[in-house]
């Protein structure tokens, strides 16, 4: 029997959740049994409430990777913008922090359970760095931001990359469904539910077989790094640069929380180099580039989530402001005092 469990947590967004519950009872009637769903979260049996109408759903289980084959998890539902408690970048925050990473990190290392996402779901993983290197689709108003916590971004409605399997915006939630019932157990029985539900699955499942096209290419989103200043106005350059050497005490208020970070900063041969200290973590500045008295650069960061974060700040004396942001997800604002 195949054993599927779709993961509530609050704020959990309905249709992502419902669509697939409703296809995979559908495909347990047709198939004489041969498929049991049901609700769980990783606390255990208890009401869920849905996000914005805030509809509850009982859960009847725990998230356990060793009883199931499938393990579904839905996006979230609340405020496309700003960055209050109530958006969407907190809401899948705050259940990332929870033991559902943790259990789903486990039942992808186990290989023979299938992890398959809905919508933002696929951000809740990317968060936690689950994803990193994977193939993987969410909705698309958040594919700059799966990119930049490391995932391989593929604009289809469907991503199937073996043990994951990973569906586009909201109503893909039915596609995602009705695909790994053809996967799992044949195409009669996902033609019968299509039937049923008189919805044919959409779309071409994005698997990486076959050949590549000729004309696919990946733009790159780095500016290049500028490692010497050009020799007519290196003086000056420099002189720009090092408005921004030393030790930096920072603090970046992001969407869901305030994270401090030391910056080191030097100007050597006219090249910036820059570090940052986030915890007992050192990272090094990528592609740091000066324009217009501005110093920009890239950063991985892995808390409060993992990210790649885009920086641009200026100094005036022993200040420091700026903006660090990843794909649409809105800017967080960065201060900081030169400590030395």
């Amino acid at each position: 029997m195949l054993t599927v469990q779709i993961v509530l947590f609050d704020g959990f967004d309905l249709l992502d959740a419902m669509a697939p519950y409703e296809v995979f009872c559908a495909a347990s009637t047709i198939a004489e049994q041969e498929l049991q769903v049901e609700f769980v979260t990783a606390e255990g049996p208890r009401l869920v409430t849905s996000g914005i109408n805030g509809l509850q759903i009982e859960a009847t289980g725990g998230l356990n990777p060793e009883r199931a084959d499938i393990i579904l998890v839905p996006g979230a539902a609340g405020d496309v913008e700003g960055d209050g408690p109530d958006s969407i970048p907190a809401i899948l925050n705050r259940a990332a922090n929870t033991e559902l990473t943790r259990l789903i990190q486990q039942a992808l290392g186990k290989g023979d359970v299938v992890v398959a996402t809905v919508c933002g779901g696929s951000l809740l993983l990317a968060m936690k760095g689950l994803l990193e290197g994977r193939p993987a689709v969410t909705h698309h108003l958040g594919m700059d931001v799966l990119g930049a916590t490391g995932a391989i971004p593929v604009t289809a409605r469907v991503v199937d990359d073996g043990n994951l399997v990973s569906g586009g915006g909201v109503t893909s939630g039915l596609d995602v469904a009705l695909y790994l019932l053809e996967r799992e157990l044949g195409p009669r029985i996902a033609h019968a539910v299509e039937q049923l539900f008189e919805y044919e699955r959409r779309g071409t499942v994005w698997r990486e077989q076959g050949i590549a096209p000729s004309s696919q290419k990946r733009w790159q989103d780095e500016e290049p790094n500028i490692a010497k200043m050009t020799s007519g106005t290196e003086h000056h350059n420099i002189a720009q640069a090092s408005v921004f050497d030393g030790e930096w005490d920072t603090i970046i208020v992001t969407p869901v929380g305030s994270l401090p970070v030391r910056l080191s900063i030097t100007t050597k041969n006219g090249a910036i180099q820059g570090t940052a200290l986030q915890g007992d973590e050192a990272v090094t500045f990528m592609n740091p580039v000066l324009q217009d008295n501005k110093l920009a650069w890239s950063l991985r960061i892995t808390k409060p989530m993992r990210l790649n974060l885009k920086f641009e700040v200026a100094a005036e004396g022993d200040h420091m402001t700026g903006i660090a942001k990843a794909g649409v997800l809105p800017a967080s604002r960065l201060t900081g005092i030169r400590i030395s």
